[in-house]
């Protein structure tokens, strides 16, 4: 994270502004979820992403260290898009996950966070002996 992305994080957080979008689009093609957020920034967020860090129990767990490592979700592809509450929206995917409600918080750091977490999914794969595109 750059230095400048890091301040802004830190000044909105001062501010207690809550993060918003401003625009959400899906590219059921191309497997893409595009969120724009109002002070400017934009995320393009594959659907493989947002499902292996679904805030889901399924995924998460109940606790800390009881992660499940989702295995053979390159493919997978967002269905559905429901606004749960102001601050929320359910992702429903075409595997049948239908459990992860993101906060718009969450997608705004899985998105400023994105480069490292797709690293370390990767990895994790990679050290559980399966590499992406064998599971």
């Amino acid at each position: 994270m750059s230095a400048a992305t890091v301040r802004e994080e830190v000044l909105r957080r001062m501010k207690k502004q809550p993060i918003r979008p401003t625009d959400i689009k899906l590219h059921q093609k191309s497997r893409i979820l595009e969120v724009t957020f109002a002070d400017g920034s934009r995320f393009t967020f594959p659907a493989e992403y947002l499902r292996v860090y679904s805030p889901s129990a399924e995924v998460r767990g109940h606790g800390p260290g009881q992660e499940v490592l989702q295995l053979g979700k390159e493919t997978v592809n967002i269905v559905g898009i429901e606004p749960v509450g102001t601050y929320t929206v359910l992702l429903r995917f075409d595997d049948g996950h239908d459990t992860g409600i993101y906060s718009w918080d969450l997608l705004y750091n899985l998105g400023i966070n994105q480069d490292s977490l797709w690293r370390e999914y990767l990895t994790r794969l990679q050290e559980a002996g399966h590499p992406r595109g064998s599971a």
